[in-house]
């Protein structure tokens, strides 16, 4: 598909500098841009990109001013990041979707099956399950018994969801996603044996809410492990049973939530963060990557970092005199020296 530079910025709601006929067909990398691609510009570090790049136009802040001539045709928006994803939702949206049942997928008896969907090849729709209007369940999906899935859910391959569990609306869950495994839940018993606890609860996903590939949510002892509206899991995410994760958090991959902890709303989660059990994260928290919770975090929007986590400003400025301990304990050495001769005299 082609369209103009005048076009895009009517979608956007933007304004042109330069040629507002010039033709786009596709979208690039600022520093791999090309005739005929529309790139962006959102972080200052790569400015020096626009300079050079071969784009044919460029999506920037209202703000920007260019330190020296820029070729492409300028888009002026008040977020250029935002604006890329809206132009690419509409991309996606205007895709021919897959629509009906693949003669190989079973559907089990007591099913509600809504309109306007797609169930791929070997896919599971167990009994009692309701699947919303407007779903897309791709190949070698497994529904289980009494599962809610609402409108206009994604379910990429090899997604399992075990009985019981509720999908709201518009939620995706990419390949390899596990959704109410049982919770990690065992009792000691004589002869260093584990007795297992049955795990009886289920997951709730409310609206909005995306799942990485190969994350995993156990469901509750009792009750339900609850993910709320608007959330992000990155790939590999553990979320333990019985957890409470709030609204609008997003949380990147491998991290680790422990059983029966309590994450508030707005709250973002960098790579490989470990959070233990029991524990309570305040509203809008920002928890760096690698770092380890051992406990609760009460202020709201605090920011932390390290293992154990203490606040990121604070293990900032002590990480310079972690690199110097070597030196530190050699100087402590020779002070040991002089103390000694001294006393020895």
């Amino acid at each position: 598909m082609e369209f103009t530079v005048a076009m895009i910025a009517q979608l956007l709601k933007g304004t042109v500098e330069g040629n507002p006929e010039t033709k786009l067909n596709t979208i690039a990398k600022i520093e791999e841009g090309h005739e005929g691609a529309l790139s962006f510009l959102s972080n200052p570090k790569y400015e020096t990109y626009i300079y050079t790049t071969g784009s044919s136009a460029v999506l920037v802040r209202n703000d920007f001013k260019p330190a020296k001539e820029v070729k492409a045709t300028l888009i002026r928006v008040e977020d250029p990041y935002q604006a890329l994803a809206q132009l690419l939702t509409m991309y996606e949206q205007a895709k021919p979707a897959k629509k009906g049942i693949h003669p190989t997928a079973v559907i089990e008896e007591g099913t509600t099956v809504g309109n306007d969907i797609y169930i791929g090849a070997y896919a599971v729709v167990s009994e009692n399950a309701v699947i919303g209007d407007g779903c897309s369940i791709y190949p070698h999906v497994f529904i289980g018994d009494s599962v809610k899935v609402g409108k206009n859910c994604k379910l990429y391959p090899g997604v399992k969801i075990y009985k019981e569990c509720i999908i709201g609306n518009d939620c995706v869950l990419h390949a390899g996603v596990v959704i109410g495994a049982d919770g990690f839940g065992f009792a000691p018993v004589a002869g260093n044996n584990y007795m297992k606890i049955p795990q009886i609860g289920n997951v709730i996903l409310e609206d909005n809410v995306e799942i990485g590939a190969n994350a995993c949510i156990d469901r509750a002892t009792m009750g339900s492990t609850v993910v709320q509206r608007g959330v992000k899991l990155d790939n590999l995410v553990q979320i333990g049973h019985n957890v409470v994760i709030g609204e609008n958090t997003v949380i990147a991959a491998q991290s680790g939530i422990a059983g029966s902890t309590k994450i508030g709303k707005n709250c973002m989660m960098g790579g490989q963060v470990g959070i233990i059990g029991h524990a309570t994260i305040a509203d809008g928290c920002k928890i760096g990557a690698q770092s380890g919770i051992g406990g609760s975090i009460k202020e709201e929007n605090a920011s932390v970092f390290g293992s154990p986590a203490i606040e990121a400003r604070m293990f900032i400025r002590s990480f310079k005199y972690f690199t110097k301990l070597p030196e530190f304990n050699k100087k402590l050495d020779e002070l040991l020296k002089t103390v000694d001769s001294l006393k020895n005299k």
